[in-house]
């Protein structure tokens, strides 16, 4: 039988055909436990995975391992979904990994799921029932770990936001099985204060397993019946526990939870003198606005002031008496003229004037000017008129 000499890449290449088709190798999941980890800066991770009696190499790409909800480690016994295939450079085969899941979280997922929705068809995360936060809270409660990285943080952030804020904590179990009674008692304590604002529930990071306290039922329901609004900021953003939807706010960790609860005193500060110079700015331009408006009314009134108007009426008043006067002066100077002229004319035509010349007017007794001598003769009496005067003649009887 003949058979065809392969070149090692041939080689290689025809078994990677072979298993990236095989049903099994392109889909299984495997357990084991992770050894040899290593995190390359490229972002792919790089594993062994082991039991009692073997191991096989892993990767998993950036694209997958950016999906994780926890960073593995050398130890954690975990079940890895993925396919298997040849790298035909070394010609060692390897698992391309798609899914790593810590052993036995599975169950955990599911029982979660099961919380989540039985919680949620009972109300307990209706919007409508969310307490508000207050914005400018006094005094906060907490609730975590006294040891934790948690509650430093929570203390930091708090006093450099505001150093005047009052902290009370509750130390209380974060993890284990006596977690869940010792936060429901914390919860009750501090809302036996009048004067807490809101109310801190938080803890670091950790595996669902180590989370599971937030995911209990009285945990839940405790948070829902609480007076005072609780904040959550349990574990890293990625991770979200049944305390957080419940709750009347979620933070993504406990620094962001404090950064919720605690305002910014220097950022309220500068809001404040921002308000008054906004308020002094806005006053000073209305009476600005106010008084500039006095003024175009004041020289408004003061060019129809009825003192102007009388003013100007005097004025205009002197100019007519000046006007009458100066027609009244022209009119007797023009009637003066031509009385004088008819005067000239009538001294011209004034047969009295003849008197001065030596003449008499004889008149009778009724003025009647006697002008014949038939007519004197007939007379018994009549006037004379001379010069300087008149004198009545009466003639002698014969």
């Amino acid at each position: 039988m003949f058979i065809k000499t392969l070149t090692v890449s041939a080689l290689n290449n025809y078994i990677k055909k072979i298993m990236d088709n095989d049903f099994i190798l392109g889909n299984l999941s495997i357990k084991g436990e992770i050894s040899n980890f290593k995190l390359h800066s490229s972002g792919h991770l790089y594993f062994s995975l082991k039991d009692d009696g073997g191991k096989i190499n892993c990767i998993m790409f950036r694209n997958n391992a950016e999906k994780l909800k926890f960073m593995p480690k050398d130890g954690d016994k975990v079940i890895v979904k993925g396919r298997v295939s040849v790298y035909q450079k070394d010609g060692a085969y390897q698992l391309y990994c798609e899914e790593i899941n810590i052993e036995g979280l599975g169950e955990l997922y599911v029982e979660f799921e099961k919380m989540k929705a039985k919680l949620e068809s009972q109300g307990l995360f209706d919007t409508e029932h969310k307490k508000p936060i207050p914005v400018y809270a006094e005094k906060i409660g907490i609730i975590t770990s006294p040891t934790g990285a948690a509650i430093r943080d929570i203390i930091n952030v708090s006093k450099r936001r505001n150093p005047h804020v009052e902290l009370i904590i509750y130390p209380a179990l974060v993890q284990g099985d006596n977690a869940a009674p010792d936060i429901i008692k914390g919860i009750s304590e501090l809302n036996k204060y009048n004067d807490i604002d809101v109310i801190i529930l938080a803890r670091g990071g950790g595996s669902i397993e180590e989370l599971w306290c937030f995911n209990e039922e009285n945990v839940a329901k405790a948070i829902f019946n609480s007076k005072i609004p609780i904040i959550t900021g349990v574990g890293h953003e990625t991770d979200f526990t049944i305390a957080d939807f419940v709750s009347d706010r979620r933070a993504p960790t406990p620094s962001a939870a404090a950064e919720i609860a605690v305002f910014n005193l220097s950022e309220l500060n500068n809001k404040i003198i921002n308000y008054k110079n906004a308020i002094e700015t806005a006053f000073y331009n209305k009476i600005e606005n106010r008084r500039s408006k006095v003024h175009v009314m004041r020289k408004s009134l003061e060019l129809n002031s009825p003192a102007n108007f009388i003013i100007n009426e005097y004025t205009h008043i002197d100019s007519s008496k000046s006007l009458l006067e100066f027609k009244i002066n022209n009119k007797i100077k023009m009637n003066k003229e031509k009385l004088g002229r008819l005067n000239s004319l009538l001294s011209a035509h004034n047969p009295l004037n003849v008197l001065n010349k030596g003449y008499a007017v004889i008149e009778d007794l009724k003025d009647n000017i006697v002008s014949e001598v038939k007519v004197l003769e007939e007379l018994n009496e009549f006037k004379v008129i001379l010069k300087d005067g008149n004198i009545n003649i009466k003639k002698s009887q014969k």
